[in-house]
């Protein structure tokens, strides 16, 4: 074995995922030091993201094309780890904790920002597989709690899982985004509350 397929091999062992997975994650932790720092307004720019990710710019061009297609995969990516499945025994608290976890999302800059480049990003064949990759995500997180619900006898059987997650989501995104008005925990408890109400009807 020559002396450089030896530092390949050992290169690949230092960057698992190969160069593409690391050249990735450098330039959406890039994106979002710089969302975090500026704001989703403050202007960003392909070449300020190249810098900070130690990259050419003409790279990211390559694989994202736009600052609005880096932004919502940036966005998206993070956002996955950061809206856990809650567990709490029961269907109303667990309703409760996740909507307060997207409340608190959304009040973020990066959640807002995530928001705002969903609803507004040209449509992308590689970016509408992220934004369908995320929904789906969420959608198999309510169906999780959904199947504990049924399971404890909580829910009727067959309950529409993306039924549930769109009345809970719609709701909290309107006063987040349109009127950017607070939600208030009494707000939330009693937007469950008739959530539930309607589920049992």
């Amino acid at each position: 074995m020559t002396r450089n397929e030896t530092n390949d091999q050992a290169e690949a062992v230092r960057r698992p995922g190969g160069r593409s997975a690391r050249v990735r994650a450098d330039v959406l932790r890039a994106t979002l030091e710089a969302l975090a720092e500026h704001g989703p307004g403050g202007g960003l720019t392909l070449s300020e993201i190249a810098r900070r990710a130690g990259v050419h710019a003409t790279s990211i061009q390559r694989r994202w094309g736009t600052v609005q297609n880096l932004t919502l995969d940036a966005l998206l990516t993070y956002s996955q780890e950061q809206l856990p499945v809650p567990d709490t025994g029961n269907l109303r608290d667990d309703m409760v904790v996740l909507a307060r976890l997207i409340t608190a999302y959304l009040d973020t800059p990066l959640g807002t920002a995530l928001a705002q480049a969903m609803a507004a990003v040209d449509e992308d064949p590689a970016l509408a597989g992220s934004r369908a990759q995320f929904w789906q995500a969420r959608y198999d997180a309510t169906r999780t709690i959904v199947d504990r619900a049924i399971a404890r006898d909580e829910l009727a059987a067959g309950t529409d899982h993306q039924l549930v997650l769109e009345l809970l989501v719609a709701p909290l995104h309107f006063r987040a985004l349109l009127i950017r008005q607070p939600v208030e925990e009494g707000r939330i408890e009693r937007m469950v509350d008739a959530l539930l109400h309607g589920l049992a009807g």
